[in-house]
């Protein structure tokens, strides 16, 4: 029968599905890392886009057939280089072992293997190139690249995989499922509308990912050596609640769940997703029954079911921590819930801090937007006490990005013995105060005296090309044509109608090489987006993990960095830099670590900014506070400096 939709007032919701959900049936998106490398089973048929994001990003790629030779004819492509990027990573990096293992299963020998190598320095970005294969088999794809000096401005960059598969069922969990955080003792496949218990060690690991995205998991732990002796002391969310003063504990510092003896049982390590409920109870069959569903599966039946070979009491509703669980509290006290924000292969990581009994649910929910209509199914990791893991939540860059977890500044091996008082800003640790200073002090030395902070978590962008001037005097407030070579101007970055995208400061290393450097990420993609609709040739890399600063302000802070910073003859010094200008400058010697000496902060003191690549940060900071004691130099987290940029009416975004 045919259908006239004319006829019909449909009012559809079309929510927006975020990441892997979002994408077409069969299709498949992976991000290949600046300066890495993924490895994906590839089959007959399947169609392969490899997106040049940034542009100006080459890419090595190999492949092997399933006898484990050495062959890109199954992608209908013949080698043209030698594989050096892939083999050097391969051969020096850690972070690859369960790669290697799969190549090893394989019997793949990747130390004499040959690649095709495309993409260049002229590459515009979003340029994508398309593969057909041919023959079942393995590829890995790299994004080759080097060490970036403050003075270069060569940049890796980040490459984008589609792949359509012509089989929808190939891969699909081994896509969906993320790859060990390490060698696992357990792991447990919790199917949907169920849950199962298990035990676990003191100090051992749990993962509970949601493999497929927007699936709830109820978890509960209970103390093993009580519960031998017939006592029930398992994590009461209402205690951990009071204890860590909000609405669930994060990695950090207000990181474990309590027992109603005020005992810890777990820590949160890791958590990518960020959003959970700990107000609610498990599911619960008076719930279905209430809105009419008789029967119905729900998680605290299944606990019942699974804690009672350990002689747990059975209970109507359970008491739990619900992962993934989206809810909030409005303005009319009323608790709701939405569709979750977890996306395929987000996690949580607990550490059980003793011996410990614990359930896992995979919540039967399909009547409401707790699962998104669709229940799946849960999965459990258990890792050794062995392990280390750092703490760390997940950042995304946009809706669509894939998440990261947060990370270490090239300065936090010294930051981190002073404090612990850390907060995650857009993906990075940074100080909020330190022991033995706290706010005040360290408001009051910047004032008085001198300070130090790390604010490495600022966004880069590297902006290149001839038309580079163009697009910034376009995009920014200001006009960028009056800037000079070695000048800095503060900025606002607006989309055409006036709407404050973010602000940031322009620095002019050339004619056609800027650098920009603000606090959101979004302003690499606004500034190629506008780059792309003017028909511009500029190119916009992302460089913040390339340039990691230091912050120096007070009055004495250029009697500090005067005793530590070579500059050459023909660029000013510390002592001849004037207000927004920079030089590239050495650590003492012109052997020295470089460094992008700035004339800027954002204190309303006189001070600078020194930029160093990551391997030289703690070089920078030793030789920093080596010298800082004679000003008796002093830390400063971001505590004290929200009251001085406050003070010197600076805004920040987001306040």
């Amino acid at each position: 029968m045919q259908l006239n939709l004319e006829n019909f007032n449909i009012r559809s919701t079309n929510p927006y599905l975020a990441g892997p959900n979002g994408l077409a049936p069969g299709e498949e998106r992976y991000i290949v890392k600046a300066q890495g490398l993924i490895g994906i089973e590839i089959f007959k048929g399947d169609i392969l886009s490899i997106n040049n994001i940034e542009g100006k990003q080459e890419c090595e790629i190999v492949t092997f057939d399933n006898e484990g030779k050495n062959n890109l004819g199954i992608i209908g492509l013949k080698q043209n280089s030698e594989a050096k990027f892939i083999k050097l990573i391969l051969s020096n990096s850690s972070d690859y072992k369960f790669l290697i293992s799969k190549l090893k299963k394989r019997k793949i020998d990747f130390y004499n293997t040959k690649s095709f190598n495309f993409f260049d320095s002229e590459t515009a970005a979003g340029t994508t190139k398309e593969l057909t294969v041919l023959e079942n088999g393995y590829i890995i794809i790299a994004s080759p690249g080097k060490i970036m000096l403050v003075d270069k401005q060569d940049t890796a960059s980040e490459l984008e995989v589609k792949i359509q598969r012509k089989n929808n069922i190939n891969n699909k969990l081994e896509y969906f499922l993320p790859d060990p955080l390490a060698d696992t003792k357990e792991e447990y496949l919790i199917k949907d509308s169920t849950a199962l218990a298990f035990e676990v060690k003191e100090g051992d690991f749990i993962q509970v990912i949601d493999i497929y995205g927007q699936q709830c998991s109820d978890f509960m732990a209970f103390g093993a050596t009580q519960l031998q002796k017939g006592k029930e002391f398992s994590i009461d969310t209402t205690v951990t609640r009071n204890i860590v003063g909000g609405a669930y504990p994060m990695p950090g510092l207000f990181s474990k769940y309590f027992d109603k003896n005020q005992d810890t049982l777990v820590e949160v390590i890791q958590d990518t997703c960020g959003r959970h409920d700990t107000y609610g109870t498990a599911c619960t069959l008076k719930y279905y029954e209430d809105m009419g569903y008789f029967g119905h599966p729900n998680c605290s039946d299944n606990y019942n079911g699974q804690l009672e070979p350990f002689g747990v009491e059975k209970r109507k509703g359970w008491n739990a921590i619900n992962l993934f669980f989206n809810t909030s509290i409005d303005a009319t006290n009323v608790l709701f819930s939405d569709i979750p924000w977890s996306r395929p292969g987000d996690y949580v990581l607990f550490q059980a801090q003793k011996d410990l009994v614990s359930v896992s649910s995979a919540c039967p929910c399909d009547v409401d937007a707790a699962n998104g209509w669709n229940p799946t199914d849960i999965y459990v990791r258990v890792y050794s006490k062995k392990n280390v893991f750092s703490k760390a939540t997940g950042y995304r860059k946009n809706a669509n990005s894939d998440f990261m977890l947060t990370k270490e500044t090239a300065f936090h091996k010294r930051t981190s013995v002073m404090t612990k008082d850390m907060m995650d800003s857009v993906g990075f640790w940074i100080p909020n105060k330190y022991n033995n200073y706290g706010t005040i002090e360290e408001y009051t030395a910047c004032r008085n005296n001198v300070v130090v902070m790390d604010l490495s978590s600022l966004r880069k962008f590297e902006i290149l090309g001839p038309d580079a001037e163009e697009l910034m005097n376009t995009a920014l407030t200001r006009n960028v044509k009056k800037l000079a070579n070695g000048q800095v101007v503060y900025s606002a970055l607006c989309y055409e109608n006036g709407t404050m995208i973010d602000d940031g400061t322009l620095y002019k290393l050339g004619d056609t090489n800027f650098r920009w450097i603000c606090g959101n990420d979004y302003s690499g993609e606004w500034l190629r987006e506008l780059g792309k609709k003017l028909n511009l040739k500029v190119w916009i890399k992302t460089s913040t993990d390339q340039l990691h600063n230091l912050s120096v302000q007070g009055p004495n802070s250029r009697k500090l960095l005067s005793k530590i910073i070579w500059t050459p003859p023909a660029n000013p010094d510390v002592n001849d830099l004037k207000w927004f200008h920079f030089s590239i400058s050495r650590i003492h010697d012109h052997l020295g670590a470089p460094v992008m000496l700035s004339r800027t902060g954002y204190t309303g003191e006189l001070g600078f900014e020194l930029y160093c690549h990551p391997k030289d940060g703690l070089k920078v900071w030793d030789a920093l506070w080596e010298a800082g004691k004679e000003f008796n130099l002093t830390p400063m987290g971001f505590n004290a400096l929200d009251m001085l940029r406050t003070e010197a009416g600076l805004i920040l975004g987001g306040n």
